[in-house]
């Protein structure tokens, strides 16, 4: 199995329908990642909760999952299951964050989410972000809408300890919920870890990506058109 490591890691950026999705998806991985490139920047946006508890909640959680970033982050006040119904406003706000970034890499909802926010959200990143390296996070959950992904990044078990560990602490208002718990984060986080050869991992979808032996220039874009 082949490893690619990023040719640099100086912004990504992180998009979610709702407060704690980034967090359940992809909060192994924003800690590894922040740790490996300190000081990288981090833009958040999530759709839903603002002006709530839930955007207190996303603000302290997302803050403690990029220790060392400059991490901004953006929350909407959109209807919670009611996304697909505000979908100029969401593309609005996925272009003007796109005007004021050009990240390195993105984590989004997958496309395959069977939430319909979730899934309103991914459709319309690859309108904002054509040309940019987007992971496609996954939440289990009750639709049983999990298929089979093909990037992972491996946590070692402290990481994946603190991961659980902080969502508990910053998303009071998820605990009630029958699938917010360490089973549930840690079952899914073994399998990924035995499909990749490590102990634990988070699991991404790709839907794109392009190799080189050499960064490519824009000459040599127009060149390959030409061909």
């Amino acid at each position: 199995m082949l490893s690619l490591l990023p040719e640099r890691l100086d912004h990504m950026m992180l998009l979610g329908a709702h407060c704690h999705d980034i967090a359940v998806g992809a909060g192994g991985s924003l800690l590894e990642l922040c740790r490996a490139h300190p000081g990288v920047g981090v833009s958040a946006l999530v759709l839903t909760g603002g002006g709530s508890l839930r955007e207190e909640e996303e603000r302290a959680a997302l803050a403690a999952f990029c220790p060392g970033a400059r991490l901004e982050v953006t929350v909407l006040d959109l209807p919670d299951g009611r996304v697909p119904t505000r979908w100029e406003r969401a593309k609005l706000a996925l272009e003007e964050l796109r005007s004021h970034a050009e990240p390195d890499l993105i984590f989004a909802p997958s496309p395959h989410d069977a939430h319909q926010d979730h899934r309103a959200l991914a459709d319309l990143v690859p309108s904002a972000f054509r040309d940019h390296l987007t992971l496609g996070y996954e939440i289990l959950k009750w639709e049983g809408d999990l298929t089979q992904p093909s990037v992972y990044l491996p946590l070692a078990e402290p990481v994946l300890r603190e991961k659980v560990a902080k969502l508990h602490e910053h998303y009071g208002s998820q605990r009630d919920r029958s699938w917010f718990d360490a089973e549930t984060f840690g079952g899914l986080a073994r399998i990924r870890g035995v499909q990749c050869r490590a102990r634990f991992a988070e699991a991404f979808h790709i839907a794109k990506l392009v190799l080189g032996v050499a960064p490519l220039t824009g000459a040599e874009f127009v060149d390959a058109e030409m061909a």
